[in-house]
């Protein structure tokens, strides 16, 4: 099977994408951390930008809701923003000062659920604003990424404390242990199996945990790729980028990992998602968005 990466420039400037979620409308939404913006790209390549009111906000992760609503986190400005797909837009404050959100996604409740990397707390807030904090058994446990699970709960990396997170709908936290020391997990999601798949940027290793907190580890190929974020494919598979690697990564339920080169040099992918008709759509931080298809 022949595979093409295909590049998109940002506008010319200086942008930084992050973040990047498939959007209702076909298209692909994504975060412009150093340009302030939010990005749309669709299948051909064309991009338009919408300007985040707070200056320098420091947006980072993205998540389409179902009701086709963008939101996302404002790392700088301690907030969480709101994006119709026409371009308008609500901004939420944070109750704790400098908590950094980052990570976020729609939970079973309808509710949308992020992480707080400085204060060391799950956030939830509702569609109208209503924002509820969990505070975690570590504060500088550093949470990361978030996804739902395949229980009905919440699960999220712990940079700092090498543990992956489980919180309920009712703020219930667990913690589980990675076997690797200092393995600095960051990506999650749950894969086609029905367990959590998560990237150590540090240990170098895709990771498996069950439900229950059984781990497997697969060492990837490339040293030192750092490991940023990863999906589920439409295969049996899930993909994740190599941001020290400037690879796009695949591995099978199995383990078996195959890598694709990007063919920008210091490209720096970060974010990944899949478009609507299967094609794996990445951020690189060189202000391009890359798409990856089969032939």
């Amino acid at each position: 099977m022949r595979f093409v990466i295909h590049e998109y420039a940002v506008n010319g400037y200086d942008s930084g994408p992050y973040g990047i979620t498939a959007g209702k409308d076909g298209a692909m939404w994504f975060t412009e951390q150093k340009g302030n913006r939010i990005g749309r790209v669709h299948a051909e390549g064309e991009i338009h930008s919408f300007p985040v009111p707070t200056a320098n906000a420091g947006v980072m992760s993205i998540v389409s809701d179902r009701t086709g609503d963008l939101w996302f986190t404002e790392y700088r400005a301690n907030k969480i923003g709101r994006m119709s797909m026409d371009g308008h837009f609500a901004e939420y404050d944070l109750p704790a000062a400098n908590s950094a959100p980052f990570g976020i996604t729609e939970g079973p409740d309808g509710a949308m659920w992020f992480t707080e990397m400085n204060t060391g707390k799950i956030g939830r807030i509702t569609k109208s604003g209503e924002i509820t904090e969990f505070e975690l058994p570590h504060p500088k446990a550093f949470p990361s990424f978030i996804t739902p699970g395949p229980d009905g709960a919440l699960w999220f990396t712990q940079n700092q404390n090498n543990t992956i997170g489980r919180i309920t709908t009712r703020g219930e936290v667990k913690e589980y242990s990675i076997p690797t020391p200092n393995s600095g997990p960051v990506g999650i999601t749950t894969g086609p199996d029905g367990a959590l798949w998560f990237v150590q940027i540090m240990g170098n290793k895709i990771g498996r945990m069950t439900s229950s907190g059984e781990v497997s580890e697969f060492v990837i190929p490339t040293p030192n790729a750092r490991p940023h974020a990863i999906i589920c494919g439409k295969n049996g598979d899930l993909w994740f980028t190599e941001w020290g690697g400037n690879q796009i990564g695949r591995i099978t339920v199995e383990g078996v990992i195959t890598e694709y080169a990007i063919p920008a040099e210091n490209a720096e992918p970060h974010g990944i998602a899949m478009g609507p008709n299967g094609d794996i759509w990445f951020t690189e931080e060189c202000n391009q968005i890359g798409r990856l298809t089969f032939n």
